[in-house]
């Protein structure tokens, strides 16, 4: 899906949501069979994975990783960390990353491609745009206190969703001027029915609420020429097993909006948004 001569393509940002992302590979699924041109690519936690997935075209191997993925599979990741920090290591995802993507490094994709994080001491967002792709996506999806921080250089960094859960900004940055297609993995989960009552459901719905506002925040600085919300409010961020629904709502959502993104690729003036108009 890399752009063709002529014709420079989308700037595409990959939101987060952990299990969620599974969707991703469906909305990815129908850009490449439509021939939807990619002219850069960003991604937060889950949606960081899939975004360089897509670049170094290992999209079949996520996608066979997502639907084999048992939940005794993927307790199999959950290694415990005995230090300070954190509750997990993190090393057996990092072993299954490198496996998948060797040593290959983010300027060397064939897509411009970026990683976000966070920088744990200063709470800045931080676009991984070069270096260990391995390393890049093990930083972006190192929830605090879950996983292990991630040293990049001099910095700290963990899980991207805390300072950009919709990566637009830099989606926009890998590929100036393009059209920006966001897909959103959050977009129906609220408000949540029922409510929950459980201590541990009001505090998951209150960082929903929190999420919620960010991603408002971040569209109304960046509004995307086309949003894609798949419709995933009956899902949880912990279905891992569940990857065939989850492929197919993406896949539904992706089709919903090709007429929107041809649109937007033959506007005029390409930096203008489109009006938004989410994906039903």
């Amino acid at each position: 899906m890399t752009s063709p001569a002529g014709r420079p393509g989308i700037a595409l940002a990959l939101g987060g949501g952990a299990a969620l992302g599974w969707a991703h590979l469906g909305v990815l699924a129908v850009l490449r069979e439509a021939g939807v041109p990619i002219a850069g690519v960003a991604g937060t936690s889950i949606g960081a994975l899939a975004a360089v997935c897509l670049a170094a075209d290992r999209l079949d191997v996520l996608e066979g990783i997502a639907r084999g993925a048992t939940r005794r599979r993927v307790l199999s990741y959950l290694d415990p960390h005995w230090g300070r920090g954190a509750w997990l290591g993190g090393r057996r995802i990092a072993r299954e990353l490198a496996e998948h993507l060797g040593e290959c490094r983010l300027e060397a994709l064939a897509i411009p491609c970026a990683c976000v994080a966070v920088d744990l001491d200063t709470g800045e967002e931080v676009r991984l745009a070069t270096g260990s792709a391995t390393q890049a996506v093990t930083a972006s999806i190192a929830i605090p206190g879950l996983f292990r921080p991630v040293r990049w250089e001099n910095r700290l960094l963990v899980d991207g969703g805390w300072a950009a859960t919709l990566p637009l900004a830099a989606a926009k940055a890998m590929a100036p001027g393009r059209p920006l297609v966001a897909v959103d993995l959050f977009g129906d989960h609220l408000p949540a029915t029922p409510r929950p009552r459980g201590s541990v459901g009001v505090a998951a719905q209150a960082f929903l609420v929190i999420l919620a506002g960010q991603t408002r925040q971040a569209l109304a600085i960046d509004p995307p020429a086309v949003l894609i919300r798949p419709r995933l409010g009956r899902f949880g961020t912990g279905s891992f097993g569940q990857a065939d629904r989850l492929i197919a709502l993406g896949r539904e959502a992706g089709e919903a909006a090709l007429p929107e993104i041809e649109a937007a690729l033959a506007a005029p003036d390409a930096e203008t948004p489109l009006p938004l108009r989410p994906s039903p």
